[in-house]
């Protein structure tokens, strides 16, 4: 039997559809997951609406169009296996990118934020995702490298050291800029980077340093 938000996230993913989304593992993963439970009691009531959402800290839950059109941009380059998201946040990306791919590794630079993320999806029994506290723009060296890298906060300058932990043929998405973003695709060949881009979009920025 579906509930109201078991209704709501289906909506949601068939609106996704009609605004051009296409990838079905990308679709079933928005229609499956619980928007809802990563915002606070008093914005559930827009959870469901393509619109990001404030979280505290500062941050938001991204608009639900973009965090499924990154996630479909990385598999429509051929990403399936391991990839790195800079900025949990409140775990919703994250959820959507740990229903699509094989393993997530996660990186937040605030500390009450990471943990309200992990109970989240512990809570959806989503247990390929590991985290780390820590600066975004320094990625994750030990686990490097990835398939594919995802950027949930912009950065003023294309980030370098996230480049450099991309695989051989690896893709990252990540909005570039402060005043004017665009959604940037960057894919590594070898010692070569082609970046594309995708849209213009509108992120928090991606601050150095970690929060306790």
């Amino acid at each position: 039997m579906l509930t109201n938000y078991n209704r709501s996230a289906l909506a949601l993913a068939e609106l996704l559809k009609r605004e051009g989304v296409e990838d079905n593992t990308v679709l079933e993963a928005i229609a499956s997951t619980p928007r809802h439970i990563f915002v606070d009691d008093v914005l559930q009531h827009k959870a469901y609406q393509n619109t990001a959402l404030p979280i505290g800290q500062g941050q938001t839950i991204s608009q639900p169009y973009i965090v499924a059109r990154m996630t479909e941009l990385l598999r429509l380059a051929g990403v399936r296996d391991k990839v790195l998201e800079i900025g949990t946040g409140s775990g919703y990306q994250t959820a959507i990118l740990a229903k699509t791919f094989t393993k997530v590794c996660s990186v937040e630079r605030i500390k009450a934020l990471q943990w309200q993320a992990k109970r989240r999806l512990h809570k959806l029994d989503l247990y390929n995702v590991t985290m780390k506290h820590g600066d975004g723009w320094q990625g994750w060296q030990s686990q490097a490298p990835f398939e594919g890298i995802i950027v949930t906060a912009a950065a003023a300058t294309m980030p370098q050291g996230l480049l450099a932990q991309l695989a051989d043929g690896g893709v990252m998405i990540a909005p570039i800029g402060e005043q004017d973003q665009q959604l940037m695709m960057v894919v590594r060949n070898g010692d070569t980077f082609t970046e594309h881009k995708v849209a213009p979009v509108r992120f928090v920025p991606l601050v150095p340093g970690d929060i306790e």
